[in-house]
């Protein structure tokens, strides 16, 4: 038998666990995966609140009511009938909440090969491509479980850091961090601390503060409640991890014409209320990873990408050994309560969720 975990795409907070019939073989050009573990974060809450515009139902589609989320994961190659493509590989990348998955390969090179499912073919092909272990230059063994947890994440903080550099800090020396506890945040706050130039203040709840400001990575840390004690007249960049449209709201009014750039990247309290329309200073604009990554790519070549993400994601893990909790479950009953304590905020920002579907 085969199990997968579905949300409701209306409320995210309501899962199931579905119990289907074996795998099926795979057609020729096909490849069956049995999913060996994956990382549950508030990152893939993200991905629901977005999945309609941005389009991660599509992923891994269901129907109109219920949905499989897309978490980053490993899996081994169960049966393959793609002739590039051997059973036993093990690979790294996007997958449902499942035990199995069955792509069409396609796109195949010594790295790495793509689901070129017609349903998937119009979405990212960052998001479609299967890393070879063997061939990843950033796997490690020992280092799976923060791989799952941290790299998809970080890729997105990397970009988000590189975007603001690449644009010249939109004239501001300053960057404001929201949800700053949360591990997206969190990278972005240590790339920015590494590159220098610019001070970063963290926005958080009162019981996060001594946490965020143990991290070393953020010059100030601040309780969203006191955000009028910062000086109004800095230019600043805003990066919303939140979602919240109060905290929105309240940094924009308070700061005005000097929020010179507001960057929509993660959504940890989506159950706020929506931001306004027509607050001051530059309008909230959803930060779109794939773009930044295709412009860097064709600038720097492939090649030269990876070196610099290389690099910046060995500094990176290494930080995380001071403070992140690898916590690791298995079997559906775990997978649906850990997806519910995530949705609902009831995760501490130190742990980090590595589950599987199997119960052994």
């Amino acid at each position: 038998m085969r199990s997968e975990f579905q949300v409701r795409r209306a409320d995210w907070r309501h899962g199931r666990v579905v119990t289907k019939p074996a795998a099926p073989e795979p057609a020729p050009g096909q490849v069956l995966f049995r999913v060996d573990r994956f990382a549950v974060t508030a990152n893939n809450v993200t991905y629901a609140l977005t999945g309609d515009m941005l389009g991660y139902w599509r992923f891994f589609p269901v129907d109109d009511e219920w949905g499989r989320v897309p978490v980053m994961g490993f899996a081994d190659v169960l049966a393959s009938r793609h002739d590039g493509v051997r059973p036993g590989e093990r690979v790294f990348g996007f997958f449902p909440m499942a035990t199995h998955l069955v792509i069409d390969a396609g796109d195949v090179t010594a790295a790495q090969f793509a689901d070129v499912t017609p349903h998937r073919a119009d979405t990212a092909p960052v998001y479609r491509q299967y890393l070879r272990t063997a061939a990843d230059p950033l796997h490690d063994p020992a280092r799976e479980d923060q791989l799952l947890l941290l790299r998809g994440l970080f890729l997105t903080s990397f970009l988000v850091d590189d975007f603001i550099a690449d644009q010249g800090g939109f004239g501001a020396d300053t960057v404001v961090v929201s949800s700053a506890s949360s591990k997206t945040a969190i990278a972005l706050a240590f790339r920015r601390s590494r590159r220098g130039g610019s001070q970063v203040i963290g926005l958080t709840s009162s019981r996060n503060v001594a946490f965020v400001e143990g991290l070393g990575c953020y010059d100030r840390v601040v309780p969203y409640g006191d955000i009028a004690t910062l000086p109004a007249d800095t230019p600043i960049v805003f990066v919303d991890h939140s979602g919240d449209g109060e905290v929105v709201n309240g940094l924009h009014r308070h700061y005005g014409d000097n929020v010179k750039h507001s960057a929509v990247v993660g959504a940890t309290h989506w159950e706020g209320r929506r931001p306004a329309r027509d607050l001051p200073g530059a309008p909230p604009s959803f930060f779109f990873a794939p773009a930044q990554l295709e412009k860097r790519t064709a600038e720097w070549g492939a090649a030269g990408l990876q070196q610099r993400l290389g690099d910046a994601w060995r500094a990176f893990v290494a930080s995380t050994d001071a403070w992140l909790e690898v916590v690791r479950d298995r079997g559906p009953a775990a997978v649906e309560r850990v997806w519910g304590e995530v949705v609902t905020g009831r995760t501490h920002p130190h742990q980090g969720h590595v589950l599987s579907m199997w119960e052994a």
